[in-house]
């Protein structure tokens, strides 16, 4: 459970936005304090409250103009909300207790702070929190009535208020740690998805010139083959400079051959990122790729393809595509099945292997942004979640429906992507 909740190294609070809420609070008790003492007539340690108030001013003024960090750490984010804790608590004991309306307020330092600092500090603050209500329930000054009034609490409605308290301080603070939890998480996985496509850029960047290097190149080494080839005839009977010439003609040519394909524009290369293609056309591409480096068996059927059309080139649909036939590539025993279909409405990619599958214990997980490895124990595994969380997302974002799940047939994993064919026209 400790490694669910803490999905990141780092916790601290926005300095500017919790000393805003803090500004809001204390004007709120200035409020108050004042219009039920001299309005509703309710008489009570003026003077003291007053004072309380204006350590919250205080501790306010030290956040603005001392506190040189614009985020608060945990540790720092810890004491001022405990400050807050007690000062509330401190006002609200000079103020009648439990049945001071204005108690609720006591769960708020902890429930702000659930979503963005660490479970351990969430922990102290909840029991800090629970404990300074308990203490409200049977210590505090008794909050006089004006003379015209008579109200009597019950004993079962007095602590029923406290009880009401925790329960929803517990509640609440449960319901915000997973959501701020959730909300890191896709974060920290957005994050690396910017990271991943900037890196794309900088490759297709790094083709560029790598493309302006090989044409300045090309002239001297063609220079450098001339010359071996008249050493060659001039030095014919010297068989020792002949096999060296030979050598460096070989090396030359080899260097030729590399730059060739450096020189080819890189969007050239790639024709699914260059041209708009089909879907069909997407695919053989991305395939074709893979069979350079990889030694599986890649099955192709198409035989139930309809849909000709070309779609507009999409960085991020042939992205999407790539992530998923990769993994499945990565994760097969020997074989990889893309399936193409479709009709007059919808076209379907369906992408499987014959590996181990998807864990039973992630298969509610997938799709999401599951940052460790799909094998627990092995450390080496970048964590394939992360790929589908990216490929889905890119995807989606181009009016795809994506569903994985394991094989029924193949035994493997299982990746079902589905267009309208009405919305791959608008990609």
């Amino acid at each position: 459970m400790m490694k669910f909740f803490e999905t990141s190294k780092y916790y601290s609070l926005k300095k500017s936005t919790y000393i805003t809420l803090r500004w809001i609070g204390i004007i709120g008790q200035i409020i108050s304090v004042n219009l039920v003492y001299f309005y509703f007539n309710f008489k009570f340690d003026f003077i003291y409250s007053n004072l309380i108030i204006f350590f919250g001013i205080l501790s306010n003024f030290y956040l603005i103009f001392l506190y040189k960090k614009t985020q608060l750490s945990d540790r720092s984010a810890l004491v001022f909300l405990l400050i807050d804790i007690f000062q509330l608590g401190s006002l609200i004991y000079l103020t009648g207790g439990v049945v001071n309306p204005f108690v609720i307020f006591l769960i708020i330092p902890s429930v702000f702070a659930s979503s963005n600092l660490g479970l351990r500090t969430n922990f102290l603050l909840v029991i800090t929190t629970t404990l300074m209500i308990v203490f409200l329930t049977f210590y505090s000054k008794e909050l006089p009535k004006p003379l015209s009034d008579h109200f009597h609490v019950y004993p079962y409605y007095y602590f029923s208020i406290p009880i009401a308290l925790i329960i929803a301080l517990v509640f609440l603070n449960y319901f915000a740690i997973i959501f701020g939890s959730e909300a890191r998480l896709r974060k920290e996985a957005l994050n690396k998805m910017e990271e991943v496509m900037a890196k794309e850029h900088e490759m297709l960047s790094l083709g560029g010139q790598a493309a302006a290097a090989a044409h300045s190149l090309g002239t001297p080494l063609s220079t450098i083959k001339i010359i071996s080839q008249e050493l060659k005839k001039q030095l014919k009977d010297n068989k020792d400079i002949i096999s060296d010439i030979e050598l460096l003609s070989s090396q030359v040519e080899r260097c030729n051959q590399i730059l060739k394909k450096l020189s080819l524009n890189p969007n050239e290369e790639d024709d699914f990122i260059d041209e708009d293609l089909s879907i069909e056309g997407y695919l053989k591409e991305i395939v074709s790729s893979f069979k350079e480096t990889s030694d599986k068996d890649f099955i192709l059927n198409f035989d139930q393809d309809s849909n000709s059309k070309k779609i507009t080139k999409s960085i991020e649909v042939v992205y999407g595509l790539r992530n998923f036939i990769g993994n499945a590539n990565k994760f097969s025993f020997s074989k990889v099945f893309i399936t193409l279909k479709s009709d007059n409405k919808f076209t379907e990619v369906t992408i499987e292997d014959d590996g181990e599958g998807y864990p039973s214990s992630i298969l509610s997980k997938i799709g999401e942004p599951y940052l460790k490895s799909f094998n627990q124990n092995d450390s080496s595994d970048p964590g394939l979640g992360l790929g589908i969380f990216i490929g889905k997302n890119l995807l989606e974002k181009n009016f795809a429906t994506v569903t994985c799940s394991n094989s029924i047939t193949r035994n493997g994993a299982e990746i079902v992507i589905r267009w309208e064919n009405k919305d791959l026209l608008k990609i």
